[in-house]
Formats: C-alpha cells, structure tokens, sequence
C-alpha cells in the first residue's frame, strides 16, 4: 500500500483514471475503450477499482468526408459519436457498478468552462456538460464543441480529487503488467526529496525502448549526466513491485501516463493562455518543456520514464484511433487480404 500521512492508502483512493475520447471511424462501437478495459483487468486491474473520468471530445463541423483531426465528420459519423457516446458510458457504468450497486448510479449534473486564449475575447470558452454519480466514482465530461486532448485533460483536473492522476487516451491499451501501487508509493516519497523529483512518469511504447542510450539523452551533456546520476531502480513496499525501474525523461509525453495533480495543473496549465484549443500536450507545452530540460531545468518538470528490463520492454500498444474502424471492420479488411494473396499465389507459374 502507499503511505499516505503515515497511514496505507489503496491506490484506489489516491488515484483518478482519466480516459479521454474523440470521433472514431470505430463508432458506435465501443472496441477501443473495451480494449483499454480488457488491457487493465489483465496487466493493471487496480485502475478499475479508481475513481475514473471519461471526457469526450467532439467535432467542429459536418461535411462531405471524414477529416478528424481538422474537426470534421460526417453527418452518419455524427449520429454514429453520439451512440457512441451511450455506448461508452454504459461500458464504464457496467463495469464500474456491477448488479448489485445499481443504486449508486444516480446523477448529479453541473456546468463548466474550457476557457482558452485571451479572456478578453467572449467567444474564447466551450461549455461543458458534467455528469457525475452520487459518489463521484464515475464522471462524464461532455465539450459543446471541439476542444482537442489538452483542454480535455485540464477539464478532468479541474473535478479530480485524488491527488494523482492516470491519464489515458483512447487508443493506448497496456501490453504489459504495470505496478501502480509501487509507482504511486515512489511519487510520494519523493515529495521528501526535492533532489529527486517523481512528479511525472510516463509508459513506454516501443518508439522508447532504450531511450537512456537513445539519441534524443546522449546527444546533449546536461542529459547524459542526468541519466547517469538520476536513473535507478526505487525501492518500495508494494506488493505489486520489488522496486520500481525509471530513467529521467526529457519530454512531457501524451501517451499514457501517472502525474501528481497539482503538479500537472501548474506546470501545463498555469493559465488559460497555456494551450490553445485543439492542441495536444506534447505538441505544445512539451517542446517547451524539453528545451527547458536541455537547458538544465529538467526539476521544474520532474519526468521520468518507466523502465523494465533495462528499457527493453514495452508497455504499451498502438491502436491508432483516427484509422481503427473496429475489430470486426479489421478481421474483415485482414480476410480480403488474406484472399487477395491467396489468388495472387494462384497465378504464379509452378516452379
């Protein structure tokens, strides 16, 4: 358990999971977020126990073709997001209040802003529709209008009460089992060692496997020493972890990842000037983030990456949700294939 003013608190209560999602050529069907669902029973089954909070991001405009990162669908892929979007909500619901809590799932609403740019201009904001349990164990995030993964993340902040945050897109399911348990309980330790800092730790996809040797940390000195002094394997009680493996990170990373709360409000969010509407994390704040690092302030942002193996394994997959068109569109495009070369190979003359 982690330690919490000298008392053990499951990461249960210390946690918000935050799923953020957007139009997919998969709607209505709910296979990426049954597939994240799937990923954490199996590698990180704590996270279903956590608080969770589901934004769902929508579109700018209807038109003639599908173009969803310009923020625009059609007119059946709109009807086919707001299924979607009922469909997804009670997945979360089924899963987060099996048949015997049935009477925990009353609502209570409430409005918000997603405030961006000048205040000094009105149109500058989206209203949001909040809908929450009772109990605040699930929350629903509805934008009026697009306002892209950065504003979604803040969004979510803003209602989380735990004091970390696990923070999820849509289309990142875990391929490997992940110590939330040790991970938060290192994250607090920290907070009595300013000399090494846990504010932030992302997974690794395959595009970082052995970053420590990689050449976005040995190209520049300050990094290479950084690495070279900071990058260890921590110790922890957890039952889910020996110790926990992590290497300084020199990027603020979208893909799935655990952060203090507070942290991740002042460092990417410090005001409504911080990111533009439409803007993801890593796009914006995270360049900044990692010429400041290259400079030497890599505290003020406190990143690291999960490490196993030695930066060897892989965390997670990639299913590409602005492509994914579901499993069975997927087991149908691969059968098409399958008999394409089939015929093919039937046309080759005999050897």
């Amino acid at each position: 358990m982690a330690v919490q003013d000298g008392v053990a608190t499951p990461p249960s209560n210390l946690v918000t999971l935050i799923i953020t999602t957007s139009p997919t050529p998969s709607a209505p069907s709910t296979d990426l977020i049954s597939d994240i669902l799937a990923s954490f029973k199996l590698h990180c089954p704590v996270l279903l126990s956590c608080k969770v909070i589901v934004v769902f991001d929508t579109y700018d405009r209807i038109g003639d073709s599908m173009r969803l990162k310009k923020g625009q669908i059609t007119a059946e892929g709109a009807r086919a997001v707001e299924l979607y979007k009922t469909n997804v909500k009670n997945l979360v619901l089924g899963e987060w209040y099996p048949e015997a809590a049935q009477n925990s799932r009353a609502f209570v609403h409430a409005q918000g802003l997603a405030e961006y740019g000048s205040p000094h201009l009105a149109e500058n904001h989206v209203a949001l529709s909040i809908l929450q349990t009772v109990d605040r164990r699930v929350t629903f995030i509805e934008p009026t209008g697009r306002i892209g993964f950065g504003l979604a993340v803040r969004s979510a902040l803003r209602v989380t009460e735990t004091p970390y945050v696990w923070v999820q897109q849509h289309d990142w399911p875990l391929a490997r089992n992940i110590p939330l348990e040790s991970l938060v309980e290192v994250m607090q330790a920290s907070e009595g060692d300013p000399s090494v800092p846990v504010k932030y730790v992302c997974l690794p996809a395959i595009r970082m496997l052995s970053y420590a040797t990689s050449a976005h940390v040995l190209q520049f000195p300050a990094l290479r020493a950084l690495t070279a002094e900071l990058k260890r394997d921590f110790p922890t009680s957890g039952s889910d972890s020996a110790s926990v493996p992590l290497t300084p990170l020199f990027f603020w990373h979208d893909k799935p990842h655990i952060a203090a709360t507070a942290h991740y409000l002042a460092r990417i969010f410090p005001s409504r000037l911080a990111i533009a509407r439409g803007d993801f994390i890593e796009d914006s704040v995270g360049q900044r983030a990692r010429t400041q690092m290259k400079e030497g302030n890599w505290a003020k942002w406190a990143c690291w990456l999960y490490y196993p193996g030695d930066g060897k394994e892989v965390c997670l997959q990639h299913r590409h949700g602005r492509k994914w068109r579901g499993v069975e569109a997927d087991m149908q495009t691969r059968a098409l294939f399958a008999e394409m070369r089939s015929k093919q190979s039937s046309l080759l003359p005999a050897s």
